[in-house]
């Protein structure tokens, strides 16, 4: 089963600069040693604010129980709080597995049917929302598709892309069948240094 980790740092005040590199070396460590077992199969580093310390990870793990071992053998767990949502099966998950090429985005996408749309329309837009990702995953856009946990009333899911820009971004979801049903967030990712995608760098 795979997970989203948002892990948050929190440096005690007047721990000394050495024993700060002296975790994260270990921590870099770790991170090699985690990716090797198939544990770690993303970092990233969201957007932050000054003095913020934030990592995004993608896990495997067979249950929680393993997933919570996983993470407290991280080092910086010391210092660490983590925020866990378990990712499910899309149906429209290109499920590639590929060298970043471009700029990377994770989106929230939550998809509310209307109660006008009848049984017809909504099949029908799903059929077209599978082909329309089918094309964006060989374009090289869309490297995988999750479910989130569901929540009553709406589906909810997460994708992670590739484009140039946001503005190209923008044009790649406003392409989605369902994006009129769709209300999206989306968050900009750059380069985290012991991301395993990076691991031949």
């Amino acid at each position: 089963m795979e997970y989203l980790v948002t892990m948050t740092t929190l440096v005690p005040e007047g721990t000394a600069d050495e024993v700060v590199q002296e975790v994260r070396g270990r921590e870099a460590a770790r991170s090699h040693e985690l990716a090797a077992q198939e544990n770690l199969l993303r970092l990233w580093r969201p957007p932050l604010q000054p003095g913020e310390w934030r990592t995004v990870g993608l896990f495997a793990a067979s249950d929680e129980v393993e997933l919570e071992d996983v993470l407290a053998s991280m080092p910086l767990r010391v210092w660490r709080s983590d925020r866990v949502v378990p990712l499910s099966a899309h149906p429209n998950d290109p499920r590639l597995s590929r060298e970043a090429t471009a700029r990377e985005f994770l989106t929230t996408f939550e998809v509310t049917f209307p109660d006008s749309a009848s049984e017809q329309e909504v099949d029908d837009i799903k059929a077209r929302e599978a082909d329309r990702t089918r094309e964006l995953a060989e374009q090289g856009h869309l490297v995988r598709l999750w479910m989130l946990p569901p929540t009553p009333g709406s589906r909810q899911a997460l994708g992670l892309w590739q484009a140039g820009d946001g503005d190209q971004l923008r044009a790649i979801l406003k392409s989605l069948p369902m994006d009129k049903w769709m209300t999206t967030q989306t968050t900009s990712l750059t380069a985290h240094p012991n991301d395993p995608a990076r691991a031949g760098e």
